[in-house]
């Protein structure tokens, strides 16, 4: 029996696996992006007790820019190999981050014939850390490490705090601990001075075998001097390295650390919500290169902050609120519903910033409202050639103070009922964005400065009008990247 434990300490079941077959292919493609796995081996990597070991390195074909990328290297369990990477190559490519995954020494296709439960691994860990540290393509560097490979990271850490982060998930804090729980787990009756022999018995065995003493395999000892920031995570129903063990590590680590709790036992596999938690991890410890999107400069309304256009949303959505937007900014007022026709030739991108322009050059509230205050403008000729002027006194409503803002590509033409203040009849007229229109002018002159102090108000209002408008727009181009509502025609009541 004592023989038996030995073995599933050091020597557990070895994977013996088809690379081409349990691995990723050569050449693969992930989200339409096409990726490679390169292996490297042999007399490249040697551990210093001359073990070759075997290492994959999943990139994609053509690095963008061709500027370095970041790399995880990800360390497996006691019984694992490089294909337990397999998910961690999905998870992390998307995001620009290359994966390298290695067989330790002793298990998989890697020479040797023990394992050492993180002892020597961490070694073999820094002969593939001083390889990538070679490698012009790979910039910072980051652990994923499972079960022994997370014991494996934690002890290398300690020793290398060049390493940007680690994602430990179900270490064990102690390794005489582990030990001594897995005998009531497996409820073995003997009594306790029986198993202190036995324990003695096997670490001299251990010793002699693997060259390792499992006295002295304790993370708790290196936790408190490593800094590194760290994700911790454990199963909750993990029988095998139960979860106050990394609780016990957390605790006493002394870098930037979280921990994530999740349902499973110690070989089910991770739920969504932990990998996505291991995603952004990653994403925030290596700061890889995002695939750069076609970027805009819009002033004010039109500042879609760090959204990414055309982010997996509909642009023909996009094309029809461009269409009404350009129609809003434009100084020609018309009835029509019908959106102007947009070339696709261009992306949605560069219509955006085809539309800060108009609005700039057309938008009387950029312009200081020189075209609502008379200038350049039909009304400017009629008060030179001394004709009176009067001006429409608008009914404020919703549907008048959106305009066609508020009913984006809607059928119903846009109308608005004025009061003439000359005659005070009430008169229906269409609208668009601007509510002055010209009036039949008379020839009293005690008229013209009540006219006056009228066109200074509707200025005023129209280009609150104006403003509200743009705001509107604003907030719904907003809405529509970031997925956060369903686009419909709406109408104004």
């Amino acid at each position: 029996m004592i023989d038996q434990f030995i073995n599933f300490v050091i020597r557990p079941p070895r994977a013996d696996y088809n690379p081409d077959q349990f691995l990723w292919e050569k050449e693969f493609s992930l989200g339409g992006r096409k990726y490679k796995r390169e292996d490297f081996e042999a007399s490249m990597l040697k551990n210093e007790r001359g073990h070759t070991l075997r290492c994959s390195h999943y990139t994609p074909s053509s690095f963008p820019d061709g500027a370095p990328l970041p790399c995880v290297i990800y360390c497996h369990g006691n019984s694992g190999c490089r294909a337990d990477a397999n998910e961690a190559a999905v998870i992390l490519l998307s995001s620009n981050i290359t994966v390298v995954t290695l067989d330790f020494s002793g298990s998989g296709l890697s020479d040797g014939d023990y394992v050492s439960l993180g002892w020597h691994e961490k070694d073999d860990l820094k002969v593939v850390v001083s390889y990538l540290r070679s490698n012009l393509k790979v910039s910072r560097i980051g652990l994923w490490g499972r079960s022994m490979g997370a014991v494996t990271s934690l002890l290398y850490g300690a020793e290398d705090p060049s390493i940007a982060g680690m994602v430990l998930d179900s270490a064990f804090s102690n390794l005489f601990d582990l030990m001594m729980e897995l005998v009531d787990v497996y409820k073995i009756r003997l009594p306790k001075f029986t198993i202190k022999v036995a324990v003695q018995y096997m670490r001299h065995v251990i010793q002699k075998k693997a060259k390792f003493d499992i006295m002295r395999l304790n993370c708790l000892q290196v936790s408190p001097k490593t800094y590194i920031p760290a994700l911790f995570g454990h199963a909750k129903d993990d029988k095998f390295v139960q979860p106050h063990h990394s609780d016990l590590i957390y605790k006493s680590y002394a870098g930037d650390k979280n921990i994530i709790k999740f349902d499973g036992d110690h070989n089910s596999s991770r739920p969504q919500f932990y990998y996505d938690s291991v995603s952004i991890f990653f994403y925030n410890v290596l700061h890889p290169p995002g695939i750069s999107p076609t970027k805009s400069k819009i002033e004010k309304y039109y500042d879609l902050g760090d959204i990414k256009v055309g982010a997996g949303m509909d642009e023909n959505l996009l094309y029809e609120i461009i269409a009404t937007l350009r129609n809003v900014t434009s100084d020609t007022a018309s009835s029509s519903s019908v959106p102007p026709s947009i070339s696709t030739a261009k992306s949605a991108g560069e219509l955006l910033a085809d539309i800060a322009p108009i609005a700039s050059l057309n938008d009387p509230l950029i312009n200081g409202g020189e075209e609502l205050n008379g200038h350049a403008t039909p009304q400017t000729e009629d008060k030179q050639s001394g004709e009176n002027e009067d001006c429409y006194s608008c009914t404020s409503s919703n549907r008048e103070s959106w305009g066609r803002c508020s009913s984006l590509g809607s059928d119903d033409e846009i109308t608005a009922d004025f009061v003439d203040a000359a005659s005070g009849n009430q008169v229906t007229v269409d609208v668009l964005a601007t509510p002055l229109r010209d009036n039949q002018h008379t020839a009293l002159d005690s008229s013209k400065d009540e006219g006056k102090k009228k066109a200074a108000q509707i200025t005023k209002k129209s280009k609150r009008e104006k403003f509200e408008k743009l705001e509107a727009l604003s907030q719904r181009l907003r809405l529509c990247f970031q997925k956060r509502i369903n686009h419909r025609r709406y109408s104004s009541s």
